[in-house]
C-alpha cells in the first residue's frame, strides 16, 4: 500500500500543493525547523482534507498552525480523544478546524484533518519543531529533512483509523507540480569546516571572518524528490558542554517548564580495549521483502535496496573475530535461515556465508519481521557468547512499536544494531529497536559512507561492556537536578552522550557553576568525566531544551496510542501537556472563530500526482481493477453524517477499494 506525504481529502485524493518552504536554525548539534506547506483550493465547492507526512522519531513537534484567508488559527495541545472531539464538533457546526497527531502505529508518521477549506481559499500550514542531529562516523552532524514517506507493509493485523491507507498516481518527476526551498543558517562557536548535501545548495556564504556562522539554500528549480541530507562539519565536535535553559514559572508554576533545565553532552573518553575484543554470537537478519528491489535513492542509476544491504552485511562477515558464532536470517512474508542453529565462524563457514548472500534476491514477499525476531529470541544461547542481533531493513513496517516492544523485552539477553537501507526507511523502527536493546542505527542512503558506518557498528559490538555507568551533580545548596533521560546502561568508544535535567531550588547569583560528572567502570577500572558549567540561566522563546528534555523522556515512556502501560500514560500525558510536545496520547486542535459558514454541494476530489521512483516500474502492478488510475469523485456530506464519515469512512462505501497491501509496496511516495 502506498502511503503518500501531501494533504489529502478525505476521499484520499490530494489537494494541489503549490510550495514548500522550509527554514532551519542549526546550533551547535541542536536544529530549530519551520516549514510551511503552501495549498490552494482551486474548485467551486468546499473540502475536507487530510495532511501526511514523515518526521524523523527524534523530532520534537511543539507547534502547528494554519492561517486560512488571513485568519491565523494557532492549535492548542489536548488529550487525544478531546481533541478529536472538538475538531469532530466543529467540523459537523460548519466551522474551520483542524487536527494534528501522530500515527498510532508509527512515532514518524504524522496525521492532519483541515477543514472545511472553502473554495478559493488558500491555507499555509506551519510546523515548528526542535531535534539533536546525530554524530556520523566521520565526524559530520547529519540533518534530514524527511521528504520520502515510504509505504508500510500491513500484516493481518487491524489498522482502523490509521492513516497508512493512501494511494496516489505517480508521474514523470518534471512534472511534480510542487517545488522546494530551504535556506539553513549554520552557528558554531568551534568554527565551521565545510557543508555537503546530496542535493544542488548555493556555495557556504559565511557570515564572519571567524567562519562561526554560514548559511547555505537549496538551488532555485528543486523538486521535492528525495530526502534532503545536511552534513556539517565543525572544526570541532568533541568538547563537553553543558547548556542551561531559563523555565516559565510565571505560566507554569507547578508544570515541567516551571524550573530551568540543563542540557549537558558528553564526549566519553574510554581507553582503546587492552585485551582481545570480545567474542560473540553475531546474527544477521535481512529484509528481503519486495520493496527491497527498489531503489536505495532519487537518483540516476541509484543502488537498489537489497544490493546495498548484501554489500553492508559482506563487509560485516568477513570483519568478524575468529571463534565467534554467526547465522543470517532472511525475512518476508515467510523467513529462511542459513543454519538451523549458530554456527563458529571459520574460513569454510564464511566463504559458504558469503556464497548464499550473493545469491540473495528481495523475493520473500511483505514485510513480516516479527516472527522471525521471536524464532531468534527462542533460541538457547550460546555460552559465553553474548548475542549480537544486526537488523538491515528498508524499515518499511506499519506497526512499529510491536516490533520495537519485542526487541525491548529481550534487551537483557543482547544487543541491537539496525541499519535503515535507502531514503525514507523509518526512523521510528531502526532507531526504536536500537534505542531499546542498547545498541546504535544507521542509516544507508549512498555508498559514500556505507564502509565506515558499519564498521563502526561492529566495533561497538565487539568492544567490551562499560558498566556502573552515572551521572551526578554537583550543585549549591538549595540547588537540585532531576534527570529527566532514562538511566543510561550502555558507552561506547567515540559516542556522545547527550542528557537533560530539570534544576529546582533557589538559583544562585550569575557567577555561581556546577559540575556534573560522568562515572562508569571499564574493565575493572573506574573512570569520571567532569564538566564545570554556569548556572546563569539563557532566555529561549521556542524553550529549545526544555521541549529536547521532554522528548528524551517521552521516548522512555510512550511506547504508542495503544502499548503504553497505564501508568506511563498518565506521565506521558502530563510531561506532554505541560511543555507542549506531541505525543502517542495528545493531538493538537484548533477551531476557527470567524469561519461560521456552512458548507454547501458535494465535495469534488481530485488527484495530486507523485513522482515515479526510478526502477520501479519494473516491479510496478500494471493494473489494479479495484483503484483506477485517475478518477473524480462527488459526494455531498451533511451534519448529520459527518461523525461516522470522519471515524469510520472507507473508499468501500463510494464504490472504489484500496489496492491490497501488496499492491504498489514497491513504489516510494514523495512528499
Amino acid at each position: 500500500m502506498v502511503l503518500q506525504g501531501g494533504l489529502l481529502t478525505r476521499r484520499e485524493e490530494p489537494v494541489p500543493l503549490k510550495s514548500i518552504s522550509v527554514t532551519l536554525s542549526i546550533r551547535e548539534f541542536v536544529a530549530g525547523v519551520s516549514a510551511t506547506l503552501n495549498y490552494k483550493n482551486e474548485e467551486e465547492v468546499p473540502l475536507e482534507t487530510f495532511f501526511v507526512f514523515p518526521m524523523d522519531d527524534d523530532s520534537a513537534v511543539y507547534s502547528f498552525e494554519a492561517e486560512m484567508d488571513g485568519e491565523k488559527i494557532k492549535a492548542e495541545l489536548k488529550e487525544k480523544a478531546k481533541a478529536h472531539s472538538i475538531y469532530e464538533s466543529a467540523i459537523s457546526n460548519r466551522r474551520q478546524a483542524f487536527l494534528l497527531e501522530e500515527d498510532k502505529y508509527s512515532k514518524d508518521v504524522f496525521c492532519c484533518s483541515v477543514g472545511n477549506l472553502n473554495p478559493g481559499s488558500s491555507v499555509a500550514l506551519t510546523l515548528k519543531y526542535v531535534q539533536e542531529l546525530p554524530l556520523e562516523a566521520d565526524g559530520a552532524l547529519r540533518y534530514v529533512l524527511p521528504a520520502v514517506l515510504n509505504p508500510r507493509y500491513r500484516g493481518s493485523g487491524s489498522f482502523e483509523d490509521s492513516c497508512l491507507d493512501m494511494k496516489t498516481p505517480v508521474v514523470p518527476l518534471e512534472d511534480l507540480p510542487y517545488t522546494l526551498s530551504m535556506v539553513a543558517t549554520i552557528s558554531s562557536q568551534h568554527g565551521i569546516e565545510r557543508v555537503q548535501s546530496n542535493c544542488p545548495f548555493s556555495p557556504t556564504k559565511y557570515l564572519g571572518e571567524d567562519k562561526t556562522s554560514a548559511q547555505v539554500s537549496l538551488a532555485d528549480g528543486h523538486k521535492f524528490d528525495r530526502d534532503v541530507e545536511l552534513l556539517i562539519y565543525y572544526s570541532e565536535v568533541h568538547t563537553p558542554t553543558v547548556a542551561v535553559e531559563m523555565g516559565q514559572p510565571r505560566d507554569n508554576s507547578d508544570g515541567f517548564m516551571k524550573d530551568p533545565s540543563a542540557m549537558v553532552c558528553f564526549y566519553p573518553n574510554i581507553p582503546e580495549t587492552q585485551s582481545p575484543v570480545i567474542s560473540g554470537e553475531f546474527i544477521f537478519l535481512m529484509d528481503r521483502s519486495g520493496s527491497m528491489q527498489s531503489p536505495i535513492s532519487k537518483q540516476d542509476n541509484s543502488q537498489l535496496r537489497i544490493e546495498a544491504a548484501k554489500e553492508t552485511l559482506i563487509l560485516l562477515l568477513k570483519s568478524l573475530p575468529m571463534g565467534c558464532y554467526f547465522n543470517i536470517y532472511g525475512f518476508g512474508s515467510s523467513y529462511e535461515a542459513f543454519f538451523p542453529n549458530s554456527v563458529k565462524y571459520t574460513q569454510q563457514t564464511m566463504e559458504e556465508a558469503l556464497r548464499r548472500v550473493k545469491l540473495m534476491q528481495a523475493n520473500l514477499g511483505g514485510t513480516e519481521i516479527l516472527t522471525p525476531l521471536q524464532i531468534i529470541y527462542g533460541q538457547p544461547p550460546v555460552e559465553g557468547h553474548p548475542l549480537q542481533l544486526f537488523v538491515f531493513t528498508d524499515g518499511e513496517v506499519a506497526d512499529t512499536f510491536n516490533i520495537i516492544n519485542e526487541v525491548k523485552r529481550n534487551r537483557l539477553r543482547h544487543r541491537c544494531f539496525s541499519f535503515g537501507i535507502g531514503e525514507g526507511a523509518s526512523t521510528s523502527l531502526i532507531k526504536g529497536i536500537a534505542r531499546v536493546a542498547g545498541g546504535t542505527s544507521e542509516f544507508i542512503t549512498g555508498k559514500d559512507r556505507m564502509q565506515s558506518k558499519a564498521l563502526r557498528a561492529l566495533k561497538y559490538a565487539l568492544q567490551p561492556a562499560v558498566e556502573d555507568v552515572s551521572v551526578t551533580w554537583e550543585l549549591p545548596a538549595k540547588l537540585s537536578a532531576k534527570m529527566l533521560s532514562p538511566e543510561q546502561t550502555v558507552l561506547y568508544k567515540g559516542q556522545r552522550l547527550i542528557v537533560y535535567a530539570l534544576l529546582s531550588g533557589t538559583m544562585p547569583p550569575a557567577e555561581a557553576t556546577g559540575e556534573v560528572y560522568l562515572k562508569y567502570t571499564f574493565q575493572g577500572k573506574s573512570f569520571d568525566n567532569r564538566v564545570t558549567f554556569s548556572l546563569q540561566p539563557k532566555p529561549d522563546d521556542n524553550f529549545t531544551i526544555h521541549r529536547l528534555a521532554a522528548k528524551s523522556f517521552l521516548h522512555a515512556k510512550d511506547m504508542g496510542f495503544r502499548d503504553t502501560p497505564a501508568n506511563d500514560k498518565k506521565d506521558v500525558l502530563k510531561i506532554s501537556i505541560d511543555c507542549g510536545v506531541i505525543s502517542s496520547q495528545t493531538a493538537f486542535v484548533a477551531v476557527s472563530e470567524n469561519s461560521n459558514k456552512p458548507v454547501q454541494g458535494p465535495l469534488v476530489c481530485r488527484d495530486i500526482p507523485r513522482p515515479v521512483l526510478l526502477g520501479a516500474a519494473s516491479v510496478m502492478p500494471q493494473h489494479c481493477p479495484r483503484a483506477p488510475p485517475s478518477f473524480m469523485c462527488l459526494r455531498s456530506v451533511s451534519p448529520a453524517t459527518r461523525s461516522n464519515h470522519y471515524k469510520g469512512m472507507s473508499n468501500q462505501q463510494d464504490g472504489c477499494k484500496p489496492c491490497g497491501p501488496m499492491i504498489n509496496k514497491d513504489l516510494c511516495a514523495l512528499d
